[in-house]
Formats: C-alpha cells, sequence, structure tokens
C-alpha cells in the first residue's frame, strides 16, 4: 500500500503525494558518470572490477578523467555525498565518480575542455551523486488524483522535483476538457431546444 505522506486540494481536486515503495536504481540510468564504490557490507554504485581503491586509482594514471570523491554516512541507514561529512565514526570515503574527457567530447561535442566546462561536468557529477542519495534514502514520491492520473519516480524534494506542478497540471488539463466538453454539450442541447431541467438526462446520439 502507498505510504501517502500529503494531501493538497486545488481547484476542487485532491493531490495525494506518497512514497515509492519500489523505485528505480538510477545507477541504471544511461548516466555520465561511473560510480567505483568499496564496501563490505552494501553494493553501491556502478559494476567494476576494482579489488581496491589503490588499483582503481592507478588505473586512472593513464587516463584524462574528471573525478570527485564520494563519502559514505552510516548510521540508520544510509546517505552519500560528494563532500565529507561530519562524523568521523560513522562516515568516511566510500568511492569516486569520474568521467574520461573521451566521453565527455562524446556526450557534449567538446572539441576542448576548459576550466569552465570542468566545473560544469563537475556540477553533472554532484546532481548524479544527490540523485542516487535520494534513492539510498527513499526520498522518491509520486502523485495520485483520484480518477483523473497517478504518477511515481520523482526523486528528492515534491516541490523541487516538479511533481506537484506536473500534478496541477494535470488538474488544469482536466478542467479545461471537461468544459470544452461541456460548452459542446450545450451546443447540442441549445440546439435541439433540449429544456433546461433534461439537459443533464439527455442523451445525444
Amino acid at each position: 500500500m502507498e505510504n501517502i505522506i500529503e494531501k493538497i486540494e486545488y481547484k476542487g481536486y485532491e493531490i495525494e503525494i506518497f512514497q515509492s515503495d519500489y523505485p528505480e536504481d538510477p545507477r541504471g540510468w544511461d548516466n555520465l558518470g561511473t560510480m567505483i564504490c568499496f564496501h563490505n557490507r552494501y553494493d553501491l554504485g556502478d559494476k567494476h572490477n576494482y579489488y581496491d581503491p589503490d588499483e582503481f586509482i592507478e588505473d586512472m594514471k593513464n587516463e584524462k578523467v574528471i573525478i570527485l570523491p564520494l563519502y559514505l554516512y552510516d548510521h540508520s541507514g544510509i546517505t552519500i555525498s560528494t563532500g565529507p561529512f561530519g562524523c568521523p565514526w560513522d562516515s568516511g570515503q566510500v568511492g569516486y565518480i569520474y568521467v574520461t574527457y573521451e566521453d565527455i567530447k562524446k556526450e557534449f561535442s567538446y572539441k576542448n575542455i576548459t576550466t569552465k566546462r570542468i566545473e560544469k561536468i563537475k556540477d553533472y557529477l554532484r546532481g548524479e551523486v544527490e540523485t542516487y542519495d535520494n534513492y539510498l534514502t527513499g526520498n522518491i514520491y509520486g502523485y495520485n488524483i483520484e480518477d483523473v492520473d497517478s504518477c511515481s519516480g520523482y526523486f528528492g524534494d515534491p516541490e523541487k522535483s516538479g511533481l506537484l506542478d506536473e500534478a496541477k497540471d494535470i488538474i488544469d488539463y482536466e478542467i479545461e476538457h471537461n468544459l470544452k466538453n461541456h460548452l459542446s454539450l450545450l451546443k447540442q442541447w441549445i440546439k435541439k431546444s433540449v429544456p433546461l431541467d433534461k439537459r443533464y438526462k439527455f442523451q445525444t446520439a
């Protein structure tokens, strides 16, 4: 059963916001970065064949890459970030996320990798880590509008992820659609001289 966390009224409709029960692992998407993690209890990031971080770093020495560290905080659940956490006992570096210059040039059709572009790519990688963190922490939601529409798989805060905007757009469309249908039906009633007290009972061919 869906875990409903909030109900919002909008133009006479009720939007139920629920937490997704079976979210999709975003590391199965077509990501820009590759996430290499090492942990003895959790299967994190992307699949790889590196034995330890030293082997990975040694392999990267011959590659032109943009790389960011990954840190894990493990306490009543796990959360991941590209920046270290404040607790030295329950957190520490767990791996890296990286992308090669070659893959960047293919993806963005760049001829040169400038300093400005490097910062842009780092933001992309941070965004991927943030999305993955939402997956690990269960911060994934959906909406339900009774007899109208339902959708799930929104990562992060419902307002910032676009969930609420889409739900409201669906309601706006539903209202506009119903109004157009009513006006079309009204024209038929008038054309056929249907009395006021009979109009909602009158069936058109």
